[in-house]
């Protein structure tokens, strides 16, 4: 396998346990990247580290591009979906981007409107950016700080959302994290991004999506 520090840093809390195939366009898609094909085989639907980082399952790839191409309209014909964090950010193959023919990765975050270009491959950005600097890739640290309080196993379909996103004013703390489902912050998130995007600089708006 062309993965080494990754199975190291990162442990399965639950995977699927059961032969994981990828559908020819998945496949086409995921080949130009060195070993990514072999990694959703192998991963796909895993949980690691107890919600920290989780692979999307094979059948929910395309569901998860159109949503989040929607809120990121500019690049959704150019991304692939292949995994997501604790709080819900999305990591994308990007296929504007390309180092020796491989597409680089983006992280799209529903909580700041950000789409973050990472400067590396598929098969680098597992094992250098995710298992080399968890922190600034995960933000490991605040995880932690929010598992002091919640135990319970973070659902696949669940992510820890801001009440009030960060770019409406929403504040980076404990007291602004809420748990709840995925697809409906990304819903959320989305329609207040296309509203922000619409107003004129510096109107204000004001939006708790939970308490």
């Amino acid at each position: 396998m062309n993965f080494e520090k990754f199975p190291q840093r990162f442990k399965a809390s639950f995977s699927l346990k059961k032969t994981i195939l990828l559908d020819d366009e998945l496949k086409k898609k995921f080949s130009n990247s060195i070993g990514a094909a072999e990694f959703l085989q192998n991963y796909a639907g895993t949980t690691f580290n107890n919600g920290l980082y989780r692979i999307h399952k094979v059948e929910d790839i395309p569901k998860w591009n159109a949503i989040v191409g929607k809120v990121f309209p500019e690049i959704a014909d150019f991304i692939v979906c292949f995994s997501y964090d604790w709080l819900g950010r999305h990591f994308a193959l990007d296929f504007r981007r390309k180092e020796n023919d491989e597409p680089l990765i983006i992280i799209l975050e529903p909580g700041t409107g950000d789409a973050l270009e990472v400067p590396t491959t598929f098969r680098m950005f597992h094992e250098e950016e995710l298992s080399e600097h968890q922190d600034a890739a995960l933000s490991v640290d605040f995880f932690n700080q929010w598992r002091t309080n919640n135990s319970e196993r973070l659902l696949n379909n669940q992510c820890v959302g801001y009440k009030v996103p960060l770019f409406i004013g929403g504040q980076d703390t404990m007291e602004n994290l809420a748990l709840g489902d995925m697809e409906v912050y990304w819903e959320i998130c989305g329609q207040l991004l296309n509203k922000v995007r619409n107003l004129p600089p510096g109107t204000p708006i004001s939006v708790t999506i939970s308490d």
